[in-house]
């Protein structure tokens, strides 16, 4: 898959980022960080349906949901660490309503190719690339149970 055949919201999330200065691209991820979506009501009181993402410095825990209108990533993530929120949030935002076939395919190496390398460090990188991992994974198990 290239660049070009990123899904939309992916790309223009990504074409947003490299569109600005490195320090601007924190601003944006700041943006993103508290964007990210509410858990819906009935996922509330059900933090044993979500994983914990161990690659993350914060506690970030998410579930994924596949419905008739497509896949559907659900995170929690504190406030205080809105780096990893952003993250969380871009994945939430950028996936929400694909196809499984398009989530997968989306490329393991998006988290490097949305400008931020310079700007986080690579620990932080490498959270968002296990934030995708995770989700693809978790994806795949709701596909094949």
């Amino acid at each position: 898959m290239t660049v070009t055949e990123l899904p939309a919201q992916l790309a223009e999330i990504r074409e947003d980022f490299l569109a600005l200065e490195q320090r601007d691209r924190l601003q944006l991820l700041l943006e993103f960080s508290n964007e990210l979506p509410e858990l819906p009501p009935r996922y509330q009181d059900h933090p044993d349906l979500f994983e914990r993402v161990i690659e993350c410095q914060s506690p970030v825990y998410i579930f994924v949901e596949v419905d008739d209108s497509g896949v559907h990533l659900y995170a929690t993530a504190p406030r205080e660490s809105p780096t990893t929120r952003g993250f969380a949030s871009i994945l939430a935002q950028g996936l929400d309503g694909l196809s499984v076939e398009e989530v997968l395919a989306v490329p393991d190496d998006y988290p490097q190719s949305i400008g931020l390398t310079e700007a986080v460090s690579p620990l932080r990188i490498r959270g968002m690339t296990a934030l995708l991992g995770r989700t693809k994974r978790q994806l795949r198990e709701r596909v094949t149970a």
